[in-house]
């Protein structure tokens, strides 16, 4: 079972694990579980997808209870109103704040868009992102003796795909275990040492109108404990329960 992080009549989230598919893809056919299905049926109704997060990202899911609350979500989503928060671990020391304005192009995929004639064009992308915490530890992972992780916070403006990945990537302090947009020989350290160890994303909290009364909902989803123990092994510690 999936843990609820809020319900009503209008709409549902839960925390979705890290490695868990939102629903149905041409490119894992073989996958029988996924969060829309698991969902279903454990509150006995269908659901409606308003947005999506990548598989290895674990965090705030958030589904409508009907087309008619999936179109009111939806358009809320659209007219971006909704603030979604993100954490992650990359390589290196990313210190202080910023925002990273980056377009991106819409990668295609090799199944679904074979017939693709042309490239996409790049689309404006706009992350707002916050430092909460640096460490180094006396392990090399890369040419020097040493290396350095940091804890940071992450506001997307636009839901590009990939876009938080791709963003710190550009910055070149890649998420730890990206296998798409990483750095191969921190990824393979962290497969060697930690047993559970993902992607190191986050959707750690959604704020929105409601759709019908207009109140601000917030939703939070604590971390697993796969992500408490990639901080734990870069020596990152979060104070008491901010996190949960």
């Amino acid at each position: 079972m999936l843990d609820i992080l809020y319900q009503d009549d209008i709409m549902i989230a839960v925390n979705k694990p890290s490695g868990l598919l939102v629903h149905r893809s041409m490119i894992d056919r073989h996958e029988t579980e996924f969060a829309m299905q698991l969902v279903r049926d454990q509150i006995g109704q269908r659901v409606y997808p308003v947005h999506r997060l990548d598989r290895p990202t674990s965090g705030v899911l958030l589904m409508a209870l009907s087309s008619e609350s999936a179109r009111l979500i939806s358009a809320i989503i659209e007219a971006r109103k909704v603030d979604k928060t993100y954490l992650a671990i990359v390589r290196g020391h990313l210190v202080g704040n910023g925002i990273i304005d980056y377009p991106l192009a819409e990668k295609p995929d090799k199944i679904a868009d074979r017939h693709m004639s042309k490239a996409p064009e790049a689309k404006e992308a706009v992350t707002a992102y916050q430092s909460l915490a640096t460490s180094t530890i006396d392990v090399e992972i890369n040419r020097y003796p040493q290396s350095r992780f940091s804890l940071i916070q992450l506001q997307p403006v636009h839901g590009r795909k990939h876009q938080i990945r791709r963003h710190l990537a550009h910055l070149r302090h890649p998420i730890i275990a990206d296998v798409n947009y990483g750095d191969n020989k921190y990824n393979r350290y962290f497969r060697q040492q930690i047993s559970n160890s993902r992607l190191a994303l986050h959707a750690h909290k959604i704020e929105l109108p409601h759709p019908v009364n207009g109140e601000m909902v917030k939703i939070k989803a604590p971390l697993d404990q796969s992500f408490k123990n990639m901080l734990e092994h870069v020596n990152i510690h979060i104070e008491g329960d901010r996190y949960e």
